[in-house]
């Protein structure tokens, strides 16, 4: 699969490693890195600063403005590497639907306990450990459905996670 001019979005719970995975990933792949926590308006993060799950009308225009950048950056057909929650399939297919250059997704997979030990010792983000439990039962993990979709799961270092990413975009 070629992976110029498109997108590759990097999906899972908060602290299932998207960031430091997409960053990485960007660099390997000499690709443009956007994260959708950075196109929250202030209302979501007050929300999650305060221990307030999303709901669903919360993210839609989230994702628009997520979608909508990924379409400016990509413009010129560059790669992009998106790290997004995108943790229920209806975002997964409004995200598809508005993303104008191919989306290839891989999800990071992670047990509640491995993410809330990474979400303890994480300092200085807006998303609180005591939302991971939300986040989980949001979760709707991609199904057979969603073809260009790869599950990963997320044990070892950040370069062996990016690496295994970069393997099964071959």
């Amino acid at each position: 699969m070629s992976i110029t001019g498109s997108c590759v979005m990097i999906m899972g719970v908060s602290g299932s490693g998207k960031t430091a995975v997409g960053k990485a990933l960007a660099k390997a792949l000499h690709a443009q890195f956007l994260d959708a926590d950075d196109f929250h308006p202030a209302a979501n993060i007050s929300k999650m600063s305060a221990g307030i799950p999303l709901t669903d009308d919360d993210r839609k225009p989230w994702l628009v403005a997520v979608a909508e950048e990924v379409n400016s950056a990509s413009s010129n057909g560059e790669t992009v590497v998106l790290a997004c929650s995108a943790l229920k399939k209806a975002y997964r297919i409004l995200l598809g639907a508005s993303i104008t250059s191919p989306l290839k997704t891989i999800y990071l997979k992670s047990s509640f306990e491995q993410v809330r030990d990474r979400l303890e010792k994480r300092r200085g983000h807006f998303m609180p450990a005591n939302l991971l439990k939300s986040q989980f039962d949001a979760l709707e993990e991609p199904d057979q459905e969603e073809a260009d979709t790869i599950t990963l799961e997320v044990n070892g270092s950040i370069n062996d996670v990016t690496q295994s990413c970069i393997a099964v975009l071959k």
